[in-house]
């Protein structure tokens, strides 16, 4: 069973996923990757959750709260948990963590080559999009949105 829950991303466990996460996307962007630090992930209006089979976490994920939206930051699942429904559940606790803040949507970047993430976006509803906030258009960049 996959157990997502809330949690504190400077646990050891969480940072080490945090850690690969990071080394992943530069090696696919280079320095031009958009990674959150494991320290804006503890700020006020973030809230973050990991995915957990016993006691091991299996994935990450983050919603930061904006005005009139959610954003979904750092959602990772270690390649070996992979197809298992963990990404899935972990998005669906961000939704239901969005819905109760009464937020209307989520939104999201990802990057060209990302393609299981994006297809299990779309699968949630979500759809193809512009940049938004301060986020640039880029040949690398992909961004979608979902209504709740």
């Amino acid at each position: 069973m996959i157990f997502v829950e809330r949690d504190d991303p400077r646990d050891a466990q969480a940072t080490a996923l945090l850690e690969r996460s990071y080394a992943l996307m530069v090696q696919m962007f280079g320095d031009a990757t958009l990674a959150i630090s494991v320290d804006d992930l503890t700020a006020p209006e973030v809230a973050f959750f990991t995915a957990r089979r016993g006691t091991i976490k299996l994935g990450t994920a983050a919603l930061v709260r904006h005005d009139g939206y959610g954003e979904v930051k750092s959602m990772f699942v270690e390649p070996a948990s992979r197809g298992q429904g963990i990404a899935s559940a972990l998005l669906r606790g961000l939704e239901d963590e969005a819905r109760g803040l009464g937020l209307p949507k989520l939104m999201l970047e990802t990057g060209v080559g990302l393609d299981a993430g994006q297809t299990m976006y779309e699968r949630h509803g979500f759809a193809y999009r512009g940049p938004f906030a301060a986020y640039e258009d880029h040949p690398m960049c992909r961004f979608m949105e979902k209504a709740l």
